[in-house]
């Protein structure tokens, strides 16, 4: 029987090449969006099999919505990867309120909010993979991009959290912390200040969507059923 993975923010980079690279490996995937229509509508042009699901991640009501399209579509979600985010680059002292609210909103309260519909449902079923994605920044901070790296740290300590606690119901929590990765959201980066990180990176270069979505493919499969509550990182050395 087929397992179905939910993937959220799966319209383009990191989230669309787990959906693509999950419906390749047979699973059923449901792909949530928000405001990429035309993104995601490309790519169940190329897969026809993946249903978009479209919800505000921070909303808990959308949240509940998208899971119950999904369970009419395809039955209990198995794994639930949580991609969804949106970054921030802005000195601390100009960064306001309301932008700050937005960041944890999305990357913070939207990985609560999925991750709980999820382990009702996974507890239910005593198994299931949760694969959040952080960042490395998350790890170690940015200079400019302080509202960003608290959110993603917060999704670590999650997590760690979480893994312990769905642990005795044979749900797997894990992190997985992407270096400079190839996608939308880095391409704003300044030429020289990419050079700088390709040069302290030690396998002298920038990842791809790919490598992130092979992780998240592992962790979700049978032979990851060892790991949880474990951060992951896939940043090419940058840290060791």
């Amino acid at each position: 029987m087929k397992k179905t993975v939910l993937i959220t923010g799966a319209s383009r980079g990191i989230g669309r090449e787990c959906a693509a690279l999950f419906c390749k490996n047979g699973y059923n995937v449901a792909a949530n969006y928000l405001n990429s229509e035309k993104e995601i509508n490309e790519l169940v042009r190329e897969y026809p099999d993946i249903l978009p699901v479209r919800a505000d991640v921070s909303d808990a009501e959308q949240v509940k919505s998208m899971f119950d399209k999904i369970s009419n579509q395809f039955g209990d979600v198995d794994v639930l990867i949580n991609n969804a985010g949106i970054a921030l680059e802005k000195l601390f002292t100009e960064t306001e309120k309301d932008e700050w609210d937005r960041l944890f909103g999305v990357n913070v309260d939207g990985v609560f909010n999925c991750s709980r519909e999820a382990a009702k449902i996974m507890i239910h079923n005593h198994k299931g993979k949760i694969i959040n994605i952080s960042s490395m920044w998350g790890v170690c901070g940015a200079s400019c991009e302080v509202a960003y790296s608290a959110t993603k740290a917060a999704v670590i300590g999650f997590t760690k959290a979480l893994a312990k606690e769905l642990g005795p119901s044979g749900i797997n929590v894990n992190c997985i912390t992407p270096g400079i990765i190839d996608t939308d959201m880095n391409r704003n980066i300044n030429s020289d200040i990419m050079q700088e990180l390709i040069s302290e990176t030690p396998l002298q270069t920038i990842g791809k969507s790919r490598d992130i979505a092979e992780t998240a493919l592992f962790l979700a499969s049978d032979s990851a059923d060892f790991i949880t509550g474990q951060i992951i990182g896939v940043n090419g050395g940058f840290l060791i």
